[in-house]
Order: structure tokens, then sequence, then C-alpha cells
């Protein structure tokens, strides 16, 4: 292994500069201000995030702009941000267009086949698309016997896990995508891992659901299986969403994928029914502070992504079974993509291989695949563990309250639910995949 002496000289070859480590301070003010300014002061952190996040993020630029000289990287870091909010952003306007109506049906069976089909649509539309499209249907077909564990679970299986397919799934998926992760990869690698926790989060939730569809009266359960038609308006939308779904694929000329997605938002938006956007509540807010907020995360994390290429051998990072558990604890406290980058630049580094390199990244996925396999289930999967692990979770609660839903607070559901259900279940995914008995 080299020693941390020989891991700069090779990281100056690749063009990057070490940086002071105090320069990650913005990069952790950032994420610990998101984790815990909504519970401090929410009015105030509602005003200012914007602020906050472009003030930190201004930090890091002047310092490598007028300190280390090097504004070569933070323009390749800007078209990075551009890349992943027009992804996020056109899938968020386009799924904002497609309405789902139906009405009963909720039994424990027709449930899981619920979230089953949301765990797919996921890798299509992304999680944010597919919790967007699919919780208020949710909470209307079950709107007669609706508790927390159905908000939760569709949490978990959803907004999390089910996006572990594609890299259009999970944010963190597409973050890599752009540093050079074969598109298809995913898929390869990781179906095994997305169809052991997709299909075992449903049987929990199945049996959570079972008790509580038996518990119910018997006027309330001949209401939730009454048989109902489905609907769905807008569904002009799917054209947009295949434009979408191309543009992924077109890395050249530079800015032409940017601008199809951004076409794409804008045609959904003024071909969409106004009804339909009503019929969905649907509103710039969220995606406008994922926006703000990740200007900030992208230009704060070039500092700790920069340093970890350096010294990855400090870390003690030396199994895929670490790689999934650090990954997966810091997605859970903190946003789930800038983690993945952090521990994929701290893997590629400990094998003196930089993040910033496609070539570098194709050795690394042919030769270390299974460290990639264990930094990408962590980050998908344990973004499930907070409200604050990954971004469709706080929508899916607020959307859940505003229909008069009850949901746990931020330590309920970590303490209720999250812990108990999800950490013993993570366990058993860590021991079949990344043990000395793993057995995929």
């Amino acid at each position: 292994m080299f020693d941390s002496w020989t891991s700069q000289l090779f990281f100056a070859a690749a063009g990057g500069v070490d940086p002071n480590p105090l320069m990650i301070l913005p990069f952790a003010v950032l994420l610990l201000s998101i984790a815990v300014m909504p519970f401090i002061n929410k009015h105030w952190w509602e005003h200012h995030y914007p602020k906050v996040a472009v003030a930190l993020g201004l930090i890091t630029v002047v310092y490598y702009v007028g300190f280390l000289k090097n504004s070569g990287r933070m323009l390749h870091v800007a078209h990075e941000y551009v890349s992943f909010i027009a992804l996020v952003g056109s899938l968020f306007v386009v799924s904002g267009g497609i309405h789902i109506r139906v009405k009963g049906e909720s039994t424990p069976a027709i449930n899981c086949l619920f979230l089953l089909i949301g765990a797919v649509l996921a890798n299509f539309i992304g999680t944010t698309g597919a919790s967007m499209l699919m919780i208020r249907p949710w909470i209307r077909m079950n709107k007669y016997r609706i508790t927390a564990f159905h908000i939760v679970f569709f949490i978990f299986v959803v907004s999390n896990v089910g996006g572990c397919l594609t890299p259009i799934g999970d944010p963190p998926l597409f973050l890599g995508y752009l540093k050079g992760v074969p598109f298809w990869w995913v898929l390869e690698h990781c179906w095994q891992a997305w169809l052991v926790a997709v299909l075992g989060l449903t049987t929990i939730f199945y049996f959570f659901d079972r008790r509580n569809f038996l518990r119910a009266s018997k006027e309330v359960r001949e209401k939730e299986t009454a048989h109902e038609t489905w609907k769905f308006d807008g569904l002009r939308n799917l054209a947009f969403l295949g434009v979408i779904l191309v543009a992924v694929f077109l890395r050249n000329p530079p800015g032409l994928s940017e601008a199809l997605m951004v076409g794409a938002a804008l045609g959904s938006y003024f071909l969409t029914p106004k009804p339909i956007h009503e019929a969905n509540d649907f509103n710039f807010a969220p995606i406008k502070e994922v926006a703000w907020l990740f200007i900030g995360i992208f230009a704060t994390m070039v500092p700790a992504l920069d340093y970890l290429e350096i010294h990855s051998s400090e870390l003690g990072l030396d199994s895929e079974m670490k790689f999934f558990w650090l990954t997966g604890a810091l997605s859970g406290v903190l946003d789930n993509a800038p983690t993945y980058l952090t521990f994929l630049a701290a893997a590629m580094g400990r094998h003196q291989l930089s993040l910033n390199s496609v070539t570098d990244m194709h050795t690394f996925v042919a030769q270390h695949d299974h460290e990639l396999i264990a930094i990408s289930l962590g980050a998908v999967f344990f973004g499930a563990m907070t409200y604050i692990g990954n971004g469709p979770n706080f929508m899916v609660k607020s959307i859940s309250e505003q229909a008069k839903v009850k949901t746990p607070s931020f330590f309920a559901y970590l303490f209720k639910y999250a812990v108990p259900i999800l950490l013993p279940f993570f366990v058993v995914v860590s021991i079949l995949f990344f043990s000395r008995w793993r057995v995929f």
C-alpha cells in the first residue's frame, strides 16, 4: 500500500491539490445545518437556507480559485451540478404532470403489489418522482385505516431502497454515473441486493398490514376491498419522460443532455392541464429547496473529496463490510448523495485512483466492484434511516401531514421504526453480500 506521501505525489500528478483539512468545515456545517436547523428554528431556516448554502459554498470557491489557483476544479463541479439538477428537476416536473386516481382495493396483498410497483417505477423516474406520483394514491386507497407504518414503509421501499437499479433511481447513483460508473453497472451488480431488500421489506410490511387489516371493523374491511377502477391522467407526460431517459445517455456534445431535460420539463409543465397540477398539489417549492441546498453541497464537498483521495489509507477502510456500514451510517444522518461521493473517493484513493478521472473510474469498477457495490447499497439503503437521509423522505412526510395523516416525529421514526426494523434487516443484507459467509 502506498504511504501518505506517495499518495500525495500521485494525486498531484493527476492534477489535484491537497486541501487544508480545515476547509472541510463548511461542508460539515452545511450538512449539520440541513439536519438540525429545521428542528431548531424551522421558520428562520425556511427563509434563509439559500443564503447559508451559497455563503458556505463561496468560501470553498474563493479558496480553490484564489488560494489554490485551481479554478478548473470548480468549473468541473459546476458542470456536475447542472447535470444533477437538470435530471432531478425534470423528473420532478414530469412526474408532477401525471395523476393517479384510485380508491379501495387496499388489502394487504394489493398494498404490497403497490409498493413493488413503486420500487420498480423509482428506477425510471427517480425516488423523488415515484414518491411524488404515488404517495397521494397510497393515502387515498388506505384512507379508512391508514396509520404511521403505512407512511414509514412507503418511505422505506418507494422513496429509498427501490431506486437501486439505475443511476436515475437515486441521486447518489446518478453522481456515480457522472463520475464514470457505467449506466448499466448498477443493474448488473446490485439487482440481487435490490430484490432481497424490496421483497424482504415488503414481506415485513405485509405482516404489519395484515394485522392492521384484521383489526379493522367489518364495515371498514368491506369499504377497503370494494373494487374500484384506477384512472391515470396526464399520460402525455410519458413522452417527455422518454426524452429525459434518452438524454441521460447523451454525453456529447456537452450541454445537449441537460438542454433536452430542461426542454422536456418545460414542455411537460406548459402542456399539462392545470387541473392535473392542482390535483397533485404541484408546486416548485421542493425542487427549489433541493437546487439551493445542492449548490452549497456540491461546492463545499470538494475539499472533503480531495482530502479523502489522498488520506484514505489513514481511515482503516479495508473491507466491503466497513464501506457498507460507514457509508450507510453517514447516509442515514446526512444527505446520502455527498456521502456516497465521499466514500467513493476514499475507496478509489486507497487504490491510488482518482475520482476525477474517468479512466481511473473504469479501472476501479473492473477491479474493485465489491467495494463499489458496498458503497452504493450503503448510500441508497440507509437513506431510509431518517427523514434527512434522502430528499423524498421529508416531502412524503409533508404531503402526508397535509392530507391529515399522522406521521411519526423525527425521533419516533428513527427509534420506533428505522432502528428496530431496518438495522436488523441491514445486518442480514451485510452478511449475505459482504461477510466471509456471503451468499451472493
